[in-house]
């Protein structure tokens, strides 16, 4: 009789003619590995690569926007970017005459962006073609050229690609591996996406303090090649802890393993999850792209005659967050002591009303001619404790509910929610000048109370629609467990 399983040297190969239920790991998580901070260890690599990686992404965010508007896009220095000329034409083509900072704006979006929807390739060659370690490897490598080449400003458009390009090969793939360390009933898997949360903004919190300080008080390619160098300590951490790391199942043959009904039902549900996503992400990416340029001319960052860099206001927005998740998480674990933990759908519910209220509170603030800075700061705290109801909330509920065969592929077009919100972001810069500070963070506040809206109404239909699924996965995990 011909079996479904061959084993591989890095894991394990399905063949789809003969297997009818491929689980995401195999053998079954252990529950009993609880070495790093009652969870696995493998946990403790995937979260320090990721920090790493997060380290180089916002390396970029922070220094990206001023970079283009002080520097790059100046008179005298955009003729030295090979084939800027072609693809600013091309955009103006396609949204209309655009000034530097608008310019700027959409470049900024449309990189952001793009580095969250190539996840889609990503997950397919991690899934089906070269597993997920191997995968992740060859992103971390790509995205190392891509912040190197930054440094020549000559290959400035190249460099967004490879970065475009290495980032989705590593993003949904991580964060998969993530998921498969545990078990389809093990609750400990939202409380390690918290954990992998606040790894993510340890990378935030040192990436202004030593890329953004180089590039802005040093020259701009010496905060490029620290993210770089970033990124290579990232890939040394991932390789090694692979012995902790999930087997790779890599699915081969010419047709996929069909979804059962109630199955496409939660990849249904997850899906009209992400539009509310979109909102949000388009509001709160708004922090590290044109708030950036506005607080650089409009806050009063002096204190006691030192001027505080701009970039520095991202160490403060990685401590907010870590400080918003593990505020949430001991709410969560209150309110389930006593029975009255919200569904993870309403916490998205509520993330998108905090971020909603941050934007209402720096308009309030940017009509004043210098803005205190404990007005910017207070922006930030209350737009960081959005991210901690948001974020884990969501990554866990597709883990859990996101079918074995497609786990990867759902992490991805979570990413491409993401990207679309990055897009939406890039396309409103363009109002930023004519409508002035004020009247721009009032139109962003209106993005996430659009996505709040959304959720009110379809929350309880979303429940019901991945309950339905809830029950296959279940089956599947546990012929997961028989199969070994």
């Amino acid at each position: 009789m011909a079996t479904p399983w061959r084993k591989r040297s890095n894991g394990w190969t399905i063949n789809l003619a003969t297997a009818s239920l491929p689980p995401a790991t195999t053998p079954r998580p252990p529950a009993h590995d609880r070495a790093f901070f009652g969870h696995p260890k493998g946990l403790g690599f995937l979260a320090g690569a990721e920090m790493w990686e997060r380290f180089s992404f916002y390396s970029m965010q922070s220094l990206l926007m001023l970079y283009m508007t002080k520097y790059l896009l100046l008179d005298g220095n955009s003729s030295k970017v090979a084939g800027l000329d072609t693809y600013r034409s091309v955009l103006e083509q396609i949204f209309g005459p655009m000034t530097s900072l608008a310019l700027a704006a959409q470049t900024f979006g449309l990189y952001s962006g793009f580095i969250l929807v190539t996840p889609l390739i990503g997950a397919w060659l991690g899934d089906r073609v070269w597993g997920r370690t191997r995968t992740v490897t060859i992103g971390a490598l790509l995205m190392s050229a891509g912040h190197l080449t930054m440094a020549m400003e000559q290959a400035f458009l190249l460099a967004l690609l490879l970065l475009i390009f290495g980032g989705g090969l590593f993003i949904s793939n991580l964060a998969a591996q993530i998921g498969g360390l545990y078990a389809f009933d093990d609750t400990r898997r939202t409380r390690a996406f918290g954990i992998y949360l606040m790894a993510v903004n340890v990378g935030i919190f040192a990436a202004p303090l030593i890329s953004g300080t180089l590039g802005e008080r040093v020259g701009w390619h010496w905060g490029f090649g620290a993210a770089g160098i970033g990124m290579l300590i990232g890939l040394g951490t991932y390789l090694a802890g692979r012995r902790h790391l999930p087997q790779d199942v890599i699915v081969k043959g010419s047709k996929p393993v069909p979804l059962t009904k109630r199955q496409w039902q939660s990849v249904g549900g997850l899906i009209l999850l992400y539009l509310p996503k979109l909102f949000f992400f388009a509001a709160i990416q708004q922090a590290y792209g044109i708030m950036i340029v506005w607080a650089d001319s409009a806050v009063d960052r002096k204190i006691s005659g030192f001027e505080i860099p701009v970039t520095w206001i991202l160490v403060v927005d990685g401590i907010l967050t870590i400080v918003g998740v593990l505020l949430a998480n001991r709410i969560w674990a209150q309110m389930a002591a006593r029975g009255r933990e919200p569904h993870d759908i309403r916490k998205i519910g509520i993330a998108n009303v905090i971020a909603a209220a941050s934007f209402l509170l720096i308009a309030g603030f940017s009509v004043m001619p210098q803005v205190p800075v404990y007005g910017w700061l207070l922006f930030y705290l209350v737009l960081d404790l959005s991210f901690g109801w948001n974020d884990p909330p969501a990554r866990a509920l597709i883990a859990r509910f996101a079918p074995c065969s497609v786990n990867g592929m759902m992490f991805a077009l979570y990413s491409l929610s993401g990207s679309l919100g990055f897009f939406l972001l890039g396309w409103l810069g363009r109002f930023y000048e004519p409508l002035g500070p004020t009247k721009y963070f009032l139109l962003t506040a209106t993005l996430p109370l659009t996505g709040a809206l959304l959720l009110i109404v379809f929350a309880r239909p979303l429940e019901r629609l991945l309950a339905r699924g809830d029950a296959d996965r279940a089956d599947l995990d546990l012929g997961s467990k028989l199969s070994v």
